[in-house]
């Protein structure tokens, strides 16, 4: 019998590798290869075209001297920060709004989720035209006898005309957190309102900690793609409409839409310092790591799991 078991578990082995292997030779190749060839690339002087040689901590001791690739930092931070923030209420209140029994919610939940389909480049030159000086957005404002900014053309108002283009397409957040507030058990309302709770105990007191792991993957998940913003600045910069926008950094005026990303593009595709651009990479990766293990370390204070309790 234990031969037996032990043969039907070696064969059922096999053929778990066998399934599997598909993968794990597609991640070898794809990713932990070029992983392994970017980090060693960022010790070198490698230009794409010539073998490189070796230079240390060159491209790092560089890269953190370069006043360019702080102003990236900053421009990147400044995004993320206002868009995870920005984004994580946004959805919820979204979410909590189309989750009461409203009349016709089906056909708004389409509609909000709808924005996700659209592909970021078209979404991009969409925006460009609603935030343009004479465009739909300052036309609106005009109405009300407001004079709008020049938004994505101005130093100023770059930044906050990037943050909102990017909120349009908040549908996959939205969506896992009405599936979220539709799996809290509906006792816990009722219990409440026999307590006399109103509407904003309940959101503080039920919902939000009942959402909190969502809530928390939306976070960790916005941090990461927020850091690594590039076709949305991209598109926008190289615009031919854009100052310096087809010959320039496509970074906007004054660099103010230059993201670590296209930094790491300017520097590896277009400059041919694939070396540096792999010191970015690099750089990138332990940024967002460390903000990540914050997120996770944090998550303890306010993130609740009701198998905890039990």
């Amino acid at each position: 019998m234990k031969k037996k078991r032990k043969k039907k578990l070696g064969r059922e082995t096999a053929w778990f590798w066998f399934f599997i292997s598909p993968w794990i030779i597609g991640f070898c190749i794809f990713t932990a290869f070029p992983m392994l060839a970017s980090f060693y690339y960022s010790f070198t002087n490698w230009d794409m075209f010539q073998a490189g040689s070796f230079v240390g901590l060159d491209n790092y001791k560089k890269l953190l001297g370069e006043e360019m690739f702080f102003k990236a930092v900053y421009n990147t931070f400044f995004y993320a920060f206002f868009y995870v923030v920005l984004s994580t209420l946004l959805s919820l209140f979204v979410a909590v709004l189309l989750n009461y029994p409203l009349k016709g919610r089906r056909i708004f939940r389409t509609i909000f989720y709808i924005p996700t389909l659209v592909p970021v480049v078209v979404s991009a030159l969409l925006f460009f035209r609603v935030f343009a000086p004479q465009g739909p957005v300052n036309a609106a404002l005009g109405f009300f006898g407001i004079e709008g900014p020049t938004w994505f053309f101005s130093e100023t108002w770059s930044k906050p005309a990037l943050i909102i283009m990017s909120l349009w397409g908040l549908g996959t957040a939205f969506i896992l957190l009405l599936s979220g507030l539709q799996g809290i058990p509906g006792e816990l309302y009722e219990a409440a309102r026999i307590d006399g709770s109103g509407a904003w105990a309940e959101f503080r007191y039920i919902t939000v900690p009942m959402l909190s792991p969502v809530i928390f993957y939306n976070v960790v998940m916005g941090i990461i793609n927020s850091l690594q913003v590039f076709t949305q600045v991209y598109v926008i910069g190289t615009n031919p409409l854009m100052p310096g926008g087809s010959t320039g950094s496509g970074g906007g005026p004054g660099n103010s839409l230059l993201s670590i990303v296209q930094l790491l593009y300017i520097k590896g595709f277009r400059d041919y310092k694939m070396g540096y651009a792999s010191a970015i990479a690099w750089v990138l990766l332990i940024i967002i790591l460390i903000f990540t293990m914050l997120i996770f370390k944090s998550s303890a204070l306010w993130t609740y799991y009701e198998e905890e309790r039990k």
